[in-house]
């Protein structure tokens, strides 16, 4: 299994933009699904995003659609989420996780501010 280090995390005011970074190592990533999640203080982890290997399959939590985007580089082994129009609500940790082997980063902190 490879590493997953997340970054680009931040303070952001409501309506703004931020792009996450998931740079794993690992000859396999090219080949693996790869998903975006979040956990906010008292809640339990959520999905947000995913893409499959190909970057052709992706899902997106109905409270992002529209605001959020997913990508991946398999040439720079790494995924993206594009988050744009920033809530207050979408404030937590973020993790990306390789949906295949359940390797997870340590986490992106995003905090929103109204």
């Amino acid at each position: 299994q490879g590493q997953l280090v997340e970054s680009g995390g931040g303070l952001v005011q409501a309506g703004g933009s931020l792009r996450l970074s998931c740079a794993a190592s690992g000859r396999t990533f090219s080949r693996h699904g790869m998903g975006w999640f979040r956990q906010a203080p008292g809640k339990e982890r959520e999905s947000v995003a995913a893409i499959g290997w190909t970057g052709g399959v992706t899902y997106y939590a109905d409270s992002v659609k529209g605001r959020f985007s997913i990508s991946r580089d398999n040439a720079k082994n790494t995924v993206y989420l594009h988050m744009n129009d920033l809530r207050p609500e979408d404030t937590a940790v973020y993790y990306c996780a390789d949906t295949d082997t359940d390797s997870w980063g340590q986490g992106t902190q995003v905090t929103v501010s109204s």
